[in-house]
């Protein structure tokens, strides 16, 4: 019997082999083409794979599915980002992008994500009509026509969205700002799909794992500081380097370090791009956030007069809000963030150019603009805690927290909780900690804050402590 194919947070995700098959992605795409009958005449789709392992086996299966079904198929040449897939389906209008895709999690997944045609995620609701018209058993005749066939006889178009992004980079940043100005580089794509774009937009960044390696060399591409030892090490190693930047597989989150080697998390990342584009852009708009990211972002908006919305966790939950409303800023705790002027799709490269950008222009280092925030929100540190731990207690610890169970973490008291998506235990204005089941991987996240890392781990520890017995 086939199994049910379920879409997460982002998109449907599986371990290659077991449950991502062709067949399997044979029975997604069915349903992605049957669902755009519906609701299009003549529908065009792009699709792209990343540099996971089998990736372009997967994304010539989509292509064949969709071209039997009548549906015009535009295919990425070789391997692409997300929002390269995202920008695409955006510039030229194409009712939907095909992405495959497992973006940060471990080597052996793959995964197929949809994007709309404003360039972000598929509607949460167009993604369950998907997923509802999933057959058990793949109904289209893929595998007696070959991809060259297509391709010559005119029915799938090879499209370069490669240089599509680079060109849309080049229109919007001051490359040359950033070239000109003195400052030592270091860019970490983790072998995912940033690694072609970083030396053709900058040519004198130094490169890191920037080669073809879909294993990952055993390490999922996520850009945390325990997963980019590397990276920490080679900036120590080479005084002199005033910023890193890392992307994820799929080059959709960013991950950041000082001079110092000392990682930036997303929230402070947020915090720097609200500041730069309000104070020194002088640009408006909402901001909108997911549950798990710092309250402090509240208080920047405040002083800067701006509108704040805190959504469930998923970034089409945010892009849902861009696509209406006028969104300075759309960020996540996982290093997922969007802002206007761009498309509504989280994009790790764009963001480190921002940043990059910054400082250029305002001659500052990235700790002295960190500072300048600081000055308006107060200093914190902010560490997230994966518990691979079994499902039955996984699910005893959510029904505690469902049950409002916990009282307090070791000497901790609570004094708020928030359960917008997940469980925010507040213990006074500078000190939280969150408890939340990961939506695309089987484990249990704890986040933290507190004013210093010391602290962050102790609150993480005693939570820890408290809730698996």
């Amino acid at each position: 019997m086939s199994e049910l194919i379920k879409f997460g947070t982002d998109g449907w995700r599986a371990i290659i082999g077991a449950d991502f098959t062709v067949q399997n992605v044979a029975r997604v795409s069915e349903a992605t083409g049957l669902w755009l009958k519906q609701k299009y005449i003549n529908p065009t789709v792009i699709v792209g794979h990343d540099c996971r392992f089998a990736g372009e086996l997967f994304m010539e299966t989509v292509a064949k599915v969709l071209v039997q079904q009548g549906i015009k198929v535009k295919m990425a040449r070789g391997f692409v980002s997300t929002p390269m897939i995202s920008l695409a389906a955006n510039h030229f209008n194409y009712e939907v992008g095909v992405i495959i895709t497992a973006s940060h999690n471990p080597p052996s997944y793959n995964g197929f994500k949809l994007k709309a045609h404003f360039g972000g995620p598929l509607e949460p609701e167009n993604v369950q009509a998907v997923e509802d018209l999933i057959p058990l058993k793949c109904t289209i005749d893929f595998s007696s026509v070959s991809i060259e066939h297509l391709i010559q006889s005119g029915k799938i178009e090879l499209v370069d969205i490669e240089e599509l992004y680079i060109n849309h980079v080049k229109n919007n940043f001051d490359l040359n700002a950033i070239s000109k100005s003195g400052m030592k580089l270091v860019y970490d794509a983790m072998y995912g799909a940033g690694q072609r774009v970083m030396p053709r937009i900058l040519p004198s960044v130094e490169l890191l794992h920037c080669d073809h390696n879909p294993s990952f060399r055993g390490q999922a591409p996520e850009p945390i500081a325990k997963n980019l030892k590397e990276l920490e090490s080679y900036i120590i190693q080479n005084p002199g380097v005033h910023c890193a930047l890392a992307t994820d597989g799929d080059a959709d989150r960013i991950g950041l370090y000082n001079g110092k080697g000392e990682f930036i998390d997303s929230h402070h990342i947020i915090l720097l791009l609200i500041h730069y584009m309000v104070k020194y852009k002088q640009m408006t708009g909402k901001v909108v956030i997911a549950f798990s990211v710092t309250p402090r972002v509240e208080v920047l908006c405040k002083h800067y007069g701006l509108e704040l919305e805190v959504t469930k966790i998923g970034f089409k939950e945010i892009a849902s809000i861009m696509v209406k409303e006028d969104v300075l800023l759309g960020g996540e705790e996982s290093g997922g963030i969007a802002v206007k002027g761009h498309i509504p799709e989280r994009d790790g490269i764009w963001m480190g150019l921002i940043i990059w950008e910054f400082m250029a222009k305002s001659g500052k280092t990235l700790d002295e603009l960190i500072e300048e925030v600081y000055a308006i929100v107060g200093p914190f540190k902010f560490e997230r805690s994966d518990l691979h731990i079994t499902e039955v207690l996984k699910q005893k610890i959510i029904t505690s927290c469902k049950a409002n169970s916990y009282k307090s973490f070791g000497e901790y008291k609570v004094k708020e909780l928030k359960t917008i998506d997940g469980f925010k235990y507040f213990f006074d204005s500078e000190r939280w900690v969150m408890i939340r089941p990961s939506g695309t991987e089987p484990v249990l996240r704890t986040y933290a804050e507190a004013p210093t890392l010391e602290e962050v781990r102790k609150i993480l520890k005693v939570t820890e402590e408290t809730i698996c017995i």
